[in-house]
């Protein structure tokens, strides 16, 4: 019978162990280097046409030059941003299905409330794409030049107005919810799918106000389909340097629309730094801040994780206090 030696067990053990961690290791950046492996779904929760579709797809454009595989734009609108954030909050979080939305994020689990999901622990932000003004439009068919004639007219026609939103979670809805409450008048709101179709009825004059990204406003307005009067921002748009803040004109109110990509939040951290680089290569390229230019971006923060993290941490703490919801009650 042949003895084993007793003193050779421990070291194979540790040569055991010792591979098993160097293999473990080698994996680890093996999915990263890996990803991706098919096309990316980039879910837009919003409709075809709008601010926020027209700059995503300005990134995956840019994004499908730089990797092996497509990454295409799906359009999934519906309550406020919510069906498209929770497609990608169910996905594998794998790198593949990505969204891509704005501050209308603030408010989804309030506007669309889901016992099961919390949408701001499902998704996790991997970075800020770009920080411009919302432009404020009336209609051609309005008799006002600038934003203190419109607000006299409105005071003076109390319930008479309308304008339009995609709805209280939309960023058009809640920088309109900021404006009316700053202002203290009265329009009546009409909810839309999306900003373009809200677009095309303000140019035909069936509302007479509406809010809109400035990457979709700028071309409204500079052949004369809608007039634009201000912007939202707290500081003149370099993109529009001729149009007066909120403020300027007396309304004690002011904002930013941000736009960045989300990603599930089980994504492996090798993967989810993987995807972040990713995401700043193709916002240093000088073609994309050339188009964002054009779109009236007034910056291209290109965050950290980390900052992500706390910016929309900080959004959702405000515009949850604004619409009465948990942050308001801390």
């Amino acid at each position: 019978m042949t003895r084993k030696n007793p003193t050779t067990q421990p070291a194979r053990r540790r040569w055991t162990a010792l591979l098993a961690a160097l293999l473990g290791l080698a994996a680890l950046p093996a999915a990263a280097a890996d990803w991706p492996q098919r096309t990316i779904r980039l879910i837009v929760p919003y409709a075809p046409g709008g601010g926020t579709d027209v700059v995503a797809r300005a990134l995956a454009q840019t994004l499908t030059g730089q990797l092996p595989y497509a990454v295409l734009i799906e359009n999934r609108a519906g309550a406020g941003g919510g069906i498209g954030a929770e497609v990608v909050a169910r996905s594998a979080p794998d790198g593949h299905t990505l969204l891509f939305t704005n501050n209308g994020y603030s408010v989804l689990r309030l506007i669309a409330p889901n016992p099961g999901l919390d949408i701001t622990q499902a998704l996790t932000p991997m970075t800020i794409v770009s920080e411009a003004p919302m432009i404020l439009m009336i209609a051609n068919a309005v008799p006002a030049t600038n934003l203190q004639e419109f607000l006299a007219l409105v005071r003076a026609n109390p319930g008479r107005f309308d304008y339009g939103s995609t709805g209280t979670g939309g960023v058009n809805g809640l920088t309109a919810l900021m404006f009316l409450r700053a202002a203290q008048v009265n329009l009546n709101e009409v909810p839309y799918r999306g900003g373009a179709p809200a677009t095309l009825d303000l140019l035909a004059g069936r509302i007479a106000m509406l809010f809109d990204a400035s990457s979709t406003a700028l071309m409204t307005t500079r052949d004369g389909q809608a007039r634009a009067i201000a912007v939202s921002t707290a500081e003149r748009s370099p993109s529009a340097p001729q149009l007066p803040t909120l403020r300027e004109a007396g309304v004690p109110a002011s904002m930013s629309v941000w736009m960045g990509v989300f990603a599930p939040s089980a994504m492996p951290p090798d993967l989810r730094d993987a995807l972040h680089a990713a995401l700043l290569r193709a916002l240093a390229t000088p073609e994309l801040r050339s188009r964002f230019a054009e779109f009236g971006t007034d910056r291209i923060p290109a965050t950290s994780l980390d900052e992500s993290a706390r910016f929309v941490s900080a959004e959702v703490e405000r515009w949850e206090a604004l619409l009465g919801g948990p942050a308001a009650t801390r």
